[in-house]
């Protein structure tokens, strides 16, 4: 199965769930900002990269984990994947959509507009880090979830 998780805005909630997903995050504590600044494109996709699933990783069931950030898009990305699915008969079963956007700060958007929007990184990264380390319990809820369902 895919799993691909996505929020629409920007990608930082998603990359993280998805590294957690894998392993590549603790899941009984909160990361440190060097953590999830190592996780491999925490803050590093460009406004070009929204709408692109990227393969995170596979999980110990054989599920293939993967992002996206939709900007712009809210429900875009679902209707496309599920008419996609319909149009080609893929089965529902064979991927799951997981929305991380409710688990989004205030701080998370500030510092990912500042960081990838204007290049002001040096500003930017701090804050969304700081503000997914604050969002993480909920973010780690949402995993937990998605890996107790599918992960049998």
């Amino acid at each position: 199965m895919k799993i691909i998780y996505h929020c629409y805005g920007g990608t930082h909630s998603s990359v993280t769930a998805a590294a957690a997903h894998l392993g590549m995050l603790p899941l009984h504590r909160a990361p440190s900002a060097g953590e999830l600044l190592a996780i491999p494109y925490f803050d590093k996709r460009d406004n070009a990269d929204h709408g692109v699933i990227t393969l995170m990783g596979v999980d110990e069931c054989g599920n293939e984990i993967c992002f996206v950030g939709q900007r712009g898009a809210s429900r875009m990305l679902e209707n496309l994947v599920h008419g996609l699915a319909r149009h080609f008969d893929i089965p529902s079963g064979e991927y799951k959509l997981v929305n991380v956007l409710n688990k989004v700060n205030t701080s998370m958007r500030i510092g990912g507009t500042m960081s990838r929007r204007f290049k002001w990184i040096n500003a930017g990264r701090p804050l969304v880090a700081w503000g997914t380390v604050r969002a993480y319990d909920k973010i780690i809820k949402l995993v937990r979830l998605v890996r107790a369902r599918e992960c049998r």
